[in-house]
């Protein structure tokens, strides 16, 4: 483990420069936006458009509805903590949506999703996903259950390969484990537990207040940086020789760091158990597929019998620990300024 901690320098360098150059309110704009759009009567709907605030700041995404369409009232926007509210109300005709295109204009520029649920007036529901690279979604006549499962499968992926604070802990919880089969109860745990917190926010049993939940997630990455420094100069600590405990009480907050990209969507309860289900599957074929390519670069760097300097093998560490740090102080910083 010693030549792999040294191995996953190198990368862990190049992470690190990539998210030093994004502002740490970044990393959460994997959040997406939802659409809900529910049939009221035939071809008339009514519209649910919700777009997270980052940073105080509104993700720069708008709704676009296709041409033709009439508005039966004026649209109510309503501002929350973590998000704007708007409510439409519309006459699509007598065909109504079907075959129709939803756009959402800004989209591309951003590396969130736009998440559209339709709910039909025979009772019929689908799921689906707007995506930078197609800022757009075209309304089906219906849509089978495993497409369903596919698009929250894939959200998840997103989710967490996206979430640079998520990422990060997985990373330090690699540089602090010293053999196999510690690293795997390690993963199994932090897996386990944010399963939980995941499960129990996205049905409503609990919830984590955004702001101070952003905030203990980054103070979860700060408290990793000395465990990892002490780690490499011989030292031992609870944290070192139980690192499965730690990444099982710290998995519990970033599950309901998960559970946001579901519960801040707002979806009807008879969508959870699919939706969930799949989603954490994506999260964990995400996270698996991290650990994986860091465990082959760290093989692949053996081989190659790369050696590196004694500067890059500390490098990791504290810069886990500068990180964490950082967003700590900044995610605090929004915090106490929102309760003022």
């Amino acid at each position: 483990m010693n030549r792999f901690r040294c191995s996953a320098c190198w990368l862990l360098t190049v992470l690190a420069v990539l998210l030093v150059a994004i502002p740490a309110a970044m990393a959460h704009e994997s959040r997406p936006a939802y659409l809900e759009i529910q049939e009221t009567a035939p071809g008339q709907y009514t519209l649910l458009w919700r777009t997270p605030m980052m940073a105080g700041r509104r993700l720069p995404v708008v709704l676009r509805v296709p041409d033709g369409i009439r508005g039966l009232r004026e649209p109510v926007v309503q501002s929350l903590s973590d998000s704007i509210l708007e409510r439409r109300w519309i006459d699509a005709g007598p065909q109504g949506l079907a075959g129709k295109r939803i756009e959402f204009p800004g989209l591309q520029f951003t590396i969130t999703d736009a998440l559209v649920r339709v709910e039909l007036l025979d009772g019929r529901t689908m799921q689906m996903i707007a995506r930078p690279s197609q800022p757009w979604v075209e309304i089906a006549a219906s849509q089978p259950w495993w497409q369903v499962m596919g698009t929250y499968t894939v959200e998840g992926v997103r989710h967490i390969l996206f979430g640079a604070d998520h990422l990060l802990f997985v990373l330090g919880l690699l540089l602090l484990v010293k053999d196999g089969w510690m690293l795997v109860k390690t993963i199994t745990a932090f897996t386990i537990a944010h399963s939980i917190t995941l499960a129990i926010a996205t049905f409503g049993y609990a919830s984590a207040p955004a702001l101070p939940l952003n905030a203990a997630i980054a103070l979860s990455i700060l408290f990793l940086g000395p465990e990892i420094v002490r780690s490499w100069r011989g030292e031992t600590s609870f944290t070192i020789r139980h690192p499965w405990v730690v990444a099982f009480a710290f998995g519990l907050l970033h599950g309901f760091g998960f559970a946001t990209a579901l519960t801040d969507a707002g979806l009807p309860r008879g969508d959870l158990p699919l939706a969930l289900l799949s989603f954490n599957i994506g999260v964990e074929i995400g996270q698996l597929a991290f650990v994986a390519l860091i465990l082959a670069l760290a093989r692949s760097f053996q081989v190659l019998e790369i050696h590196w300097p004694r500067w890059v093998q500390v490098l990791p560490g504290y810069t886990v620990g500068a990180l964490g740090a950082f967003w700590t102080l900044q995610r605090v910083a929004l915090l106490v300024g929102a309760l003022r």
